[in-house]
């Protein structure tokens, strides 16, 4: 058995089967040179399951299966609202009206490859309303996920704190979010911040939205995709019209989990983990654009692949400017050629563009350069793992890319519209590798 497959037999079954065909699609000087590369690293199991744990985030996106969402809350705080932004037919919209206890009952609807449910009110009081917020803890309970929303003009008072706290005890993954902004816009920061504390938490784990006008609802589901990775194929297929975000969602993990594992000491742009971070971002946003993955589509991704690669020789040219240290050049090259490689998997998806190897450089370059300049702020000292993860979430979700795919699909002429506010410039020539 060679040192591939015994990397291979940490996976679930599931997961070696994908990753053999991917590995099997390979081009052959390919699979020489990452063989190669194993026989240079620790044979220390221990090792080996903390790269691989780092990657688990990306397995989950790649191999998720059908999840659940309930929707749960006090009545009239608009989750039949919420839910009829989400379900894909209309025949599956639940009735609303301004009064109280309209929805009496559960409702579930298939929304792809995810299921939906609105519950009733769980705040009502009486023989009635007890019945009804038993229906609503109990399909919380069978729940993957709970959003829970709450009436922003109303406030959490007593009674909201108590359904938020039996909803809680349950222990599921939590969506909070304060719906009915619309109505309280002048206050909106005073509200939400009220909100948080009579909840008991941090203004940022609010996620306030207006429901009725569709504001901000796709903060829900890049909310419940961060809760549960594993979803976020489902909610891409579901729903079109947030693949992007979700797309971006999973490129911003991939490249923190790329730079995290680019602090260990190992030949990084050799190192199958990192291989399998990327390709399992492929995979995942395959799945978000339902692109179907046959043997001959998986050796188009695998030239796909092929970009981790173009890091080496800008890890060479870097090197000869001196500066910065090479735990942080690591970092943001592997940060870096994961975005692209993100990127380059959207075009390809969505607009069936497959990029120029020019453009794919210049964009690389440009943006190496930016999270050098950005991640200087961590110090010459190596960052805590979870400290650097969140640093380079932070710089990407505050860069431009962040706004959608157009800039970076026009080509190696858009490049410079990429940088962040206040970046570097790139490293002169265009000798970054194939």
């Amino acid at each position: 058995m060679t040192k591939v497959d015994d990397l291979l037999e940490e996976f679930p079954d599931k997961s070696q089967r994908q990753l053999k065909a991917m590995w099997a699609a390979l081009p052959l000087p390919m699979q020489a040179e990452l063989a190669s590369s194993l026989t240079r690293l620790p044979g220390d199991v221990k090792l080996w399951k903390l790269l691989l744990g780092l990657a688990l985030t990306q397995f989950k996106i790649a191999f998720g299966d059908k999840h659940t969402v309930t929707i749960a809350g006090p009545a009239n705080a608009g989750k039949s609202t919420l839910y009829n932004q989400f379900v894909r037919s209309a025949r599956d919209r639940a009735s609303v009206s301004p009064v109280p206890g309209t929805t009496r009952a559960n409702q579930s609807a298939d929304a792809g490859l995810f299921s939906l449910t609105d519950t009733p009110g769980a705040d009502a009081v009486g023989q009635v309303g007890e019945r009804e917020k038993e229906l609503a803890l109990d399909a919380a309970a069978e729940a993957d996920v709970l959003v829970m929303i709450f009436d922003a003009s109303q406030g959490i008072r007593k009674s909201e704190q108590a359904v938020y706290h039996d909803f809680e005890a349950l222990e599921k993954p939590m969506i909070v979010v304060l719906n009915k902004m619309d109505l309280v816009r002048r206050d909106k920061s005073q509200v939400i911040g009220q909100a948080a504390a009579n909840l008991g938490l941090e203004a940022e784990q609010l996620v306030p939205i207006s429901a009725r006008d569709g504001a901000n609802v796709e903060r829900v589901l890049v909310a419940i995709a961060k809760t549960e990775p594993g979803i976020m194929a489902a909610l891409g297929k579901a729903l079109p019209e947030y693949r992007w975000r979700l797309a971006w969602t999973a490129i911003t993990g991939a490249a923190s989990t790329a730079a995290v594992i680019a602090l260990t000491p190992l030949p990084i742009f050799d190192v199958v983990p990192l291989l399998a971070v990327q390709t399992s971002l492929v995979l995942g946003i395959a799945r978000i654009y339902e692109y179907e993955l046959s043997l001959e589509r998986a050796r188009e991704l695998a030239m796909t692949f092929g970009l981790g690669f173009l890091g080496r020789t800008l890890f060479q040219e870097l090197s000869k400017l001196g500066g910065p240290p090479g735990w942080l050049m690591s970092a943001a090259i592997a940060a870096s050629t994961t975005v692209v490689m993100g990127y380059a998997a959207i075009a390809w998806f969505e607009r069936g563009e497959r990029l120029t190897g020019e453009s794919l450089k210049r964009i690389t370059q440009t943006l190496t350069s930016d999270l050098l300049e950005r991640l200087r702020g961590l110090g010459k000292r190596r960052p805590s793992k979870q400290g650097l993860r969140d640093r380079v979430a932070e710089v990407l979700d505050e860069s431009p890319l962040a706004a959608g795919p157009e800039a970076f699909v026009k080509g190696p002429e858009a490049a410079e519209s990429l940088r962040s506010p206040g970046g570097a410039k790139g490293p002169d020539g265009g000798n970054a590798a194939d």
